[in-house]
């Protein structure tokens, strides 16, 4: 796993909405939740929390989609790109869909969660694996142990 060269890009399927990163992941992770599975079409979303001030949209207005609740899931209002989530209560972070940077490939999953609602035969090469969510408790020891593996 090596960490992203910053600044680095991302962009929905069509363009038209554009976001930069500044700063590096406090850690990536794989969702395995039922919600992630069918927002994505996938078996998991991936994700890397990136610091909010490291984070900008830089082009396009992205809208509210997916659940219209507290945490908030920002897509294209063109093309429907999941782009990005913020949590909440956690304003010191955003978790980006990592698949939507122009180079994801250093974006290995660290944690995953949700395990308890995955598909039998989705696997990640993930370090940590919860059947919900970790104890806010386990996330001060999971990010520093994520900033120490380089």
């Amino acid at each position: 796993m090596t960490d992203p060269t910053l600044p680095q890009e991302g962009r929905c399927r069509c363009g038209q909405v554009r976001f930069r990163i500044t700063a590096p992941p406090l850690l990536t992770m794989a969702c395995h939740c039922t919600g992630c599975q069918r927002m994505t079409g996938s078996a998991f979303s991936l994700s890397a929390a990136i610091p909010s001030e490291g984070f900008a949209v830089v082009q396009g207005e992205p809208v509210i989609g997916g659940l219209h609740g507290p945490s908030r899931h920002y897509f294209c209002p063109h093309c429907l790109s999941w782009l990005f989530t913020r949590p909440e209560g956690l304003d010191h972070f955003v978790n980006i869909r990592s698949t939507m940077l122009d180079d994801p490939a250093w974006s290995v999953p660290f944690i995953e969660t949700c395990t308890g609602e995955k598909l039998p035969w989705a696997a990640t090469p993930a370090v940590h694996s919860y059947e919900s969510y970790p104890p806010m408790e386990a996330y001060g020891p999971l990010v520093a142990e994520f900033a120490a593996r380089a």
